[in-house]
């Protein structure tokens, strides 16, 4: 049993595209679908799709992304807050990550958002991840 599920999903994500993975599946969860479908609008996945098994529990396919001559989209992934250390962030601490290159995904009350949206919004959270 995972008691990081976020972990999971990062790791699965990273591990997959070292290898040049097309794809992946994992279970499902709200915060990882609504994570995984910040990640397909900010370019970083080519497709995100919910299915069920054959015993009827949920899961997310990811179709991962890759440039021309296998060049990795995702370049870098990394957890900030972790279940034994929660980091929060609050509007004034949000700073635009690589030059703005990355992406920074919070959870606020508005739900997951990247750092652009949790700026245009106006609100804070608990960081979650950064990809670049």
């Amino acid at each position: 049993m995972v008691t990081d599920s976020i972990g999971d999903l990062l790791t699965r994500i990273r591990n997959a595209n070292l290898i040049y993975q097309e794809s992946l599946e994992l279970p499902f969860s709200k915060l990882k679908w609504e994570m995984v479908q910040l990640l397909k609008k900010e370019g970083f996945l080519k497709e995100c799709i919910l299915s069920a098994d054959e015993l009827g529990r949920k899961n997310i396919k990811l179709a991962l992304k890759y440039g021309s001559g296998r060049r990795r989209v995702i370049s870098g992934i990394r957890r900030v807050s972790k279940p034994g250390r929660r980091i929060y962030s609050s509007l004034r601490g949000l700073k635009p990550y690589r030059k703005g290159f990355g992406v920074t995904l919070l959870s606020t009350p508005n739900g997951v958002l990247t750092d652009r949206t949790a700026t245009q919004q106006k609100v804070g959270g608990e960081v979650l991840c950064m990809v670049w």
